[in-house]
């Protein structure tokens, strides 16, 4: 991202990448019918009482969890319909200062994988089948990772998930090692030393994933240390976010670039390009979906607009957080899209080879070369993108009233006016580059024009009034006087201004107008 960064120097403070949303889901070796008859059919599983030994088991988990509750002095709570839990939790956190361990369990009826069973002789048959089962999120506040959860499903296979947010795992890192930061809305908005910052980030990847895991697990599977003593989960990458954050200065910068870069993105970023993001080529055999999209995000804390774009279920998104950062976003829901480079035996021999990237937690860094590739080459595509907020300030600066004294202002100025464009047309006289111009002077120019008209051949009221044409000009900024004289000036800006508005009036309107015709 080094042409954005160029580009936008003066008002970017620095990049900080780094995983936001991560879901991370566990498997029992029982995913296949086959695997779960295997199971069911070990001398200590009573398979011909097959519903009482599940729902007992089922019950044994609910029970744990309603223990663990009680025994830590937080609330279990069972929702009949889907509430934003996240959001419940963290702010029970705020609310009871809870700052490690427990912060509460929420139940809930949600769609699951289970199996459907057949008995033959004595044989056990199951296949896979879509039910309905409790499950339980136990949320927890992590002295590495802040709040997280952990959900589990009481039926068979016992499927579990973990979501880790990158964001605030970082944030506790920089803390504990004494650099400074200010964080709003899940986004880092200042940080004292972005490098160390950017180092930390890149160390997310390396954890013990499997560790931690396993250690989650035992704390809300009873069964784990019983009937389920041998078997370990599995744990495979769900969902990752990717957060490419650029910390602007100000909210200002900001503001004023964003609705630029957005309306380049949805109307120059095709298919190709898109794929092109994401590492791969547009090509005849492609089969899947490319989609742009533009939504409001009024659900925020501060409103604004973000693009999406999908390739298949990997998206890559952009939007402002907190009005100051902005982020680009890669998500990637399917991993088998992209490539890694790994060992592999063909023909018996081991060869380093690119194969297609699978779900394993231990390809989370190359999930993160993916994404940061990604948005790299995203913000570099925008860097072409002008920055015309400095000209808009301006106009803005001589179509807005003035002031000149406490107790008095001078109109705006309308650029595009036949009375405003002919002042700007005599004071930008080329006669005038020299020496300047004097009331006089602009005094003949204005002879016939409305500015003059009505008072004949007074001098002395034509001459007020061209005085009071230089005091409005000169409150704009568009002229100076000359010391020591009775000479006036146009200043840089002025020429710049004045010229632009002669230049729109005489070409640049009736070209646009003969165009749209």
């Amino acid at each position: 991202m080094k042409d954005f960064v160029e580009t936008h120097q003066g008002k970017i403070r620095g990049v900080l990448s780094c995983f936001d949303r991560m879901l991370f889901r566990g498997y029992l070796p029982l995913r296949c019918g086959a695997q779960m008859a295997g199971f069911l059919n070990q001398p200590h599983v009573r398979f011909h009482s097959l519903k009482d030994f599940l729902t007992e088991h089922s019950l044994r988990l609910k029970a744990f969890a309603q223990e663990m509750a009680q025994r830590e002095g937080r609330p279990y709570v069972y929702l009949d319909h889907k509430r934003p839990m996240e959001r419940e939790a963290r702010a029970l956190a705020e609310k009871d200062g809870i700052d490690k361990g427990l912060v509460c369990i929420f139940s809930i009826l949600e769609p699951c994988r289970t199996f459907s069973f057949k008995f033959l002789k004595d044989q056990t048959f199951a296949r896979s089948a879509q039910r309905k089962c409790l499950h339980l999120y136990y949320y927890f506040m992590e002295p590495d990772f802040g709040l997280i959860h952990v959900k589990i499903q009481t039926w068979f296979p016992m499927t579990m998930q973990v979501y880790v947010n990158g964001q605030e795992w970082l944030a506790r890192k920089l803390q504990a090692n004494g650099i400074g930061f200010a964080m709003l809305d899940n986004v880092f908005v200042e940080v004292e030393n972005l490098e160390r910052a950017q180092a930390f980030a890149d160390r997310l990847p390396s954890l013990d994933w499997p560790r931690i895991f396993t250690n989650l697990t035992r704390r809300v599977n009873p069964l784990m240390d019983e009937l389920l003593e041998g078997l370990d989960y599995y744990w495979v990458t769900a969902q990752s976010e990717y957060a490419t954050d650029v910390l602007f200065k100000s909210r200002q910068a900001l503001q004023e670039l964003y609705p630029r870069i957005l309306s380049h993105g949805m109307l120059c970023f095709g298919a190709k390009e898109v794929m092109g993001f994401l590492g791969r080529k547009l090509h005849g055999n492609f089969q899947g979906e490319v989609v742009t999209n533009m939504t409001a995000m009024e659900h925020r804390r501060i409103p604004g607009m973000r693009i999406k774009h999908r390739v298949k279920k990997n998206l890559l998104k952009m939007y402002d957080k907190a009005g100051i950062v902005l982020r680009v976003e890669t998500v990637i829901n399917s991993p088998e899209e992209f490539r890694v480079r790994r060992q592999v035996r063909r023909g018996g021999q081991a060869k380093t080879e690119w194969v297609q990237m699978l779900k394993g937690v231990s390809y989370l860094f190359r999930y993160r070369d993916v994404s940061r590739s990604a948005s790299s080459r995203y913000l570099d595509s925008l860097a072409v993108v002008s920055d015309h907020s400095a000209k808009v300030r301006e106009l803005e600066r001589i179509t807005s009233r003035k002031r000149v004294t406490p107790h008095r202002t001078v109109k705006a100025l309308n650029p595009l006016s036949r009375e405003d464009l002919q002042l700007f047309e005599a004071v930008m006289n080329g006669a005038h580059c020299v020496r300047g111009f004097m009331n006089r002077d602009i005094r003949d120019q204005l002879r016939g024009t409305t500015h003059l008209r009505g008072l004949r051949d007074d001098d002395r009221r034509q001459s007020a009034k061209v005085t009071r044409i230089f005091q409005r000009l000169h409150a704009h900024g568009l002229i100076a006087k000359i010391p020591r004289s009775r000479k006036w000036r146009t200043t840089r800006f002025g020429r710049r201004v004045m010229a632009a508005a002669i230049l729109v009036k005489t070409h640049t309107y009736p070209e646009l107008l003969e165009r749209r015709a």
